[in-house]
């Protein structure tokens, strides 16, 4: 499938085959190939709690409208940003100065230029961290579903969900934020698949607010 296919045959499909497995090794591959995703200073402040279990999955579908793709769905995704991914202590910006040295971008004299920057691109405010957060774990959730679909796979991006609900019932760290939920799996060939919905053209996409 080359990638115009995968773009054009991407759906949000809303009822899943509930025979038809995601083997973990597929879900790795597809989770490697989301992993090349690019992101602010290569600092990946990405993360997923993979729910399997139906009981699992029924905890979450209470919390998020209860969506019966949550439980339907083999796999259900819950996709974490973090907040704190840019800061000192986090054990992958630590990693990603390593890797910084070693591919000869930067060396260790440029630790505290490293630190700098890092604090004013994404901790300067409550609001930049939480962009930082979301902006990148959505470049890696979208880049998620187009590899399951290359793959074989469909999903369903959600964020109809209680946040905090989540985040209690799963136990979640206050430093990540989940800007959605991805259903992932087979459609149900019984079911009717919806048209795609309208899309903006190129020309309404392009503006300009200067005179």
């Amino acid at each position: 499938m080359d990638f115009k296919q995968v773009i054009d045959s991407r759906r949000a499909v809303n009822f899943f085959d509930t025979k038809q497995d995601v083997p973990d090794t597929l879900l790795r591959q597809i989770i490697d190939m989301a992993a090349k995703t690019p992101s602010s200073f290569n600092l990946q402040p990405w993360s997923l709690i993979a729910l399997r279990k139906p009981a699992d999955k029924q905890r979450l579908e209470k919390l998020a409208m209860n969506q019966t793709k949550v439980s339907e769905a083999p796999v259900t995704l819950i996709v974490l940003g973090d907040r704190k991914g840019w800061a000192d202590g986090n054990p992958f910006v630590e990693k990603n100065f390593q890797e910084m040295i070693k591919a000869g971008s930067t060396s260790e004299e440029g630790r505290d230029w490293y630190a700098k920057a890092r604090k004013n691109l994404y901790g300067g405010s409550e609001n930049t961290q939480l962009a930082f957060a979301c902006k990148n774990a959505g470049f890696f959730a979208m880049a998620l579903m187009l590899a399951a679909k290359s793959l074989g796979l469909d999903t369903h991006p959600m964020d109809g969900f209680d946040h905090e609900g989540v985040r209690k019932e799963f136990k979640i760290p206050d430093n990540y934020w989940i800007p959605l939920l991805i259903a992932v799996g087979y459609f149900d060939a019984s079911k009717d698949l919806l048209p795609p919905k309208w899309r903006k053209t190129a020309d309404e996409i392009l503006v300009s607010f200067e005179n």
